[in-house]
């Protein structure tokens, strides 16, 4: 048994392509990012060719009403485990990462799907922080299923304000063994990364994980980006279970996800909210109806000044009176969710910067960001929050995805 076990933690085997191949080609930023831009993954096309590239091994979410090649997606997984991942570490990836917000660190590890669980009122040792829409785990269960290999966007959130966890273990970077220094494409910064595999470095990692949980409340982690990504194992590994009964290995590599572990007091770690972005929609009809669904609930959606702001309704600035939570998402995504049942001529889509959001021909609602220390209080006490509440910086500094892991 691993000494991580009782932090939900296993030390995974990552794979790394081999010498020589270009990591700036390789490393492709999330697939649930620019949605709604079909252009820049067109540009990703064009800049990788015919280069080795985690472009083969994932579906980007623009094209889902396409529907992905799976079968075409792991065969080149195949392929790519056979011929380009020529590097193996038995152990964790410390990361620095640049972003828009200064140096990011993190540390790419594998979590245990036993200890982790999304169904509503559960409260594990690692939990989601937005409400699950069960409908989206299927399609990616089929990419998932049969897959020989796992690339993650899940980002793992330690609530470590003294900085026990990873700052010192960066501090002694120089004792690590490098793995790879690049930049990474469309202005996604750079990225490093150093070998976790001395006794010593993860028996320290042990020590402080100890400290973390023993203040825990029985909540260590919070997944920060990709829940539904973390569903979705959750859900392949318990239909796994479920099929294969004893006959399944305790220790399957399936029963373990590939995450990034990164604290959320590190300071270049920065809460942004997600806009709405409502296509074929009349705006003065959104408003009115918002209005009135605010009224009825004792509400009042009032005209303010910008720095007084819950959203921004078309430019126009709004606060929310009298509203039991605090959280402007809270009130406007199930209004939303309604509004759409009723609109079937009008789709909407959740955009990551406002810039993205003011090049689209949509009816745009502008979101204000959310305090990130109150986030382990508030899941703990009340729960998973809205959906798309807040992001982890702008697009561009999402996770790229960079190692694999055999899940096969």
């Amino acid at each position: 048994m691993s000494i991580f076990s009782a932090y939900g933690l296993t030390i995974p085997r990552l794979l790394l392509p081999k010498k020589g191949v270009d990591m700036g080609r390789w490393s492709v930023i999330a697939c649930d990012q620019h949605t709604s831009d079909p252009e820049y993954w067109q540009r990703v096309a064009d800049y990788v060719g015919d280069a080795p590239s985690t472009l083969d091994l994932i579906f980007p979410e623009c094209f889902l009403d396409k529907g992905p090649d799976i079968p075409a997606i792991h065969r080149r997984m195949t392929e790519c485990r056979d011929e380009v991942l020529g590097r193996a570490v038995e152990g964790f990836v410390l990361l620095e990462r640049g972003t828009s917000c200064g140096p990011r660190l993190g540390l790419v590890a594998a979590i245990d799907l036993e200890c982790y669980d999304y169904a509503p009122g559960a409260a594990p040792l690692i939990r989601c922080t937005e409400g699950t829409v069960t409908e989206r785990i299927p399609p990616r269960m089929a990419i998932r299923r049969g897959a020989p290999l796992e690339l993650s966007h899940v980002m793992l959130l330690a609530d470590d304000p003294g900085r026990s966890l990873l700052e010192p273990l960066y501090a002694r970077r120089d004792t690590l063994q490098p793995l790879y220094d690049f930049r990474l494409m469309e202005g996604g910064g750079y990225l490093k990364g150093w070998a976790v595999t001395g006794p010593e470095d993860l028996q320290a990692l042990a020590k402080a994980l100890a400290r973390l949980k023993a203040g825990c409340d029985g909540f260590l982690f919070a997944v920060g980006d990709g829940n539904h990504s973390l569903a979705t194992a959750k859900a392949c590994w318990e239909e796994m279970k479920t099929e294969q009964g004893s006959a399944l290995p305790a220790d399957h590599p399936a029963r373990y996800a590939m995450v990034e572990l990164v604290n959320l007091y590190d300071p270049a770690l920065v809460f942004e909210p997600i806009h709405r972005a409502l296509f074929g929609a009349d705006p003065g009809e959104l408003r009115a109806d918002f209005a009135a669904y605010c009224r009825e609930r004792g509400m009042e959606l009032a005209p303010c000044a910008p720095e007084e702001a819950d959203l921004f309704l078309d430019d126009v600035p709004y606060a929310i009176r009298n509203a039991d939570n605090p959280l402007a998402v809270a009130v406007l995504q199930p209004f939303l969710d309604q509004w759409l049942a009723g609109h079937p001529e009008c789709s909407l889509d959740y955009i990551h910067g406002l810039d993205a959001l003011k090049r689209l021909d949509a009816l745009g609602i502008r979101l204000t960001s959310m305090d990130k220390g109150t986030l382990f209080p508030s899941v703990r006490c009340g729960g998973p929050l809205p959906r798309k509440t807040f992001s982890m910086g702008e697009a561009w500094d999402k996770r790229y995805y960079t190692e694999c892991r055999a899940i096969r």
